[in-house]
């Protein structure tokens, strides 16, 4: 038994949240370096998943016309421009002697794509602080909401590390990724995975996909792209591992991802023990505030 059930290493959080007969967990791993910014990651979870439109207004500021990850946005493409930083590898669209006659030479920018989703944590926060059991955890590892019993409490909101989960206006409930358990149930690859033209979205069991992102990784460093690395793959981060992992080529922050992610609800244990010694403590001051002067009147003198 673990001193600690909101943090820490956790094999099996399928097994553990009693699914006795639990296939192999499995997730997402998204390698951005082969990430064209098509989006057909995105229309594919709209139209599966029946989501609303949430928009379609350019920002001003890139050609992302969704924003982030929301309510009706389980799937989100950044699209981030930058110039190639010095002592940086880029990856050529078109080698230099096959470009065509005419054709510009390279401009000193770069793309970083980047599908994000829903990172289906080993501890999360958001499962574990819903007070109606709309969040659950499923024979996958995967973690679902249940729209049907959603309150529209909204705690789950300020819960996640990653901003990922969000109330829809129209009613208030909370809705986000769920890896199309649906289709898992059938056997079937979620329709995100389903749709990526360059294979850039891998699902699988996550244990060997955690190993071909690890060679991916070596075989880009060989190549010489040496700020490749892995974001949200180890078993022992904040939030226990990921369920959906990530290929970078630059810092989590240029992606709008946290650098340090830490399960909110990590502290919840000792944050109790604490605030249960401080109302003992709180009881016996007011148990000795109206018992000394009983016991001084009683001892007084005659």
């Amino acid at each position: 038994m673990r001193d600690n059930l909101f943090s820490g290493p956790e094999p099996d959080p399928a097994r553990d949240a009693g699914h006795q007969d639990a296939p192999a967990r499995v997730g997402f791993f998204t390698d951005t370096s082969v990430c064209i910014g098509c989006k057909a990651c995105e229309v594919a979870c709209k139209e599966w998943n029946a989501i609303p439109e949430d928009g379609m207004s350019l920002t001003g500021m890139s050609y992302d016309n969704t924003g982030g990850l929301g309510a009706s946005t389980w799937r989100h493409v950044a699209f981030v421009e930058q110039p190639v930083p010095a002592g940086r590898t880029e990856l050529p669209v078109v080698e230099p002697d096959t470009r065509a006659e005419g054709e510009a030479a390279d401009s000193g920018m770069r793309w970083l794509m980047s599908s994000d989703v829903c990172k289906h944590c080993t501890h999360a926060a958001c499962l574990d602080v819903c007070p109606t059991g709309s969040l659950f955890r499923t024979e996958f590892g995967t973690v679902v909401v249940q729209e049907d019993i959603c309150n529209g409490c909204g705690v789950c909101v300020p819960a996640c590390p990653y901003g990922v989960i969000e109330q829809r206006p129209t009613d208030g409930r909370a809705f986000k990724c769920t890896l199309c358990y649906d289709r898992l149930g059938a056997g079937q690859e979620p329709a995100c995975a389903k749709a990526c033209p360059t294979e850039s979205i891998q699902f699988g069991p996550l244990d060997e996909l955690r190993e071909r992102a690890a060679l991916r990784v070596d075989q880009l460093h060989e190549a010489g792209v040496t700020e490749a690395r892995l974001y949200g793959h180890e078993p022992d981060n904040g939030v226990g591992g990921d369920g959906a992992f990530f290929l970078l080529l630059d810092e989590p922050e240029v992606y709008g991802l946290p650098p340090d992610p830490v399960v909110t609800t990590r502290d919840l244990g000792a944050m109790w023990r604490h605030a249960g010694l401080a109302a003992l403590s709180l009881a016996a001051g007011a148990a000795l505030t109206f018992a000394l002067p009983a016991l001084t009147r009683t001892k007084g003198p005659r």
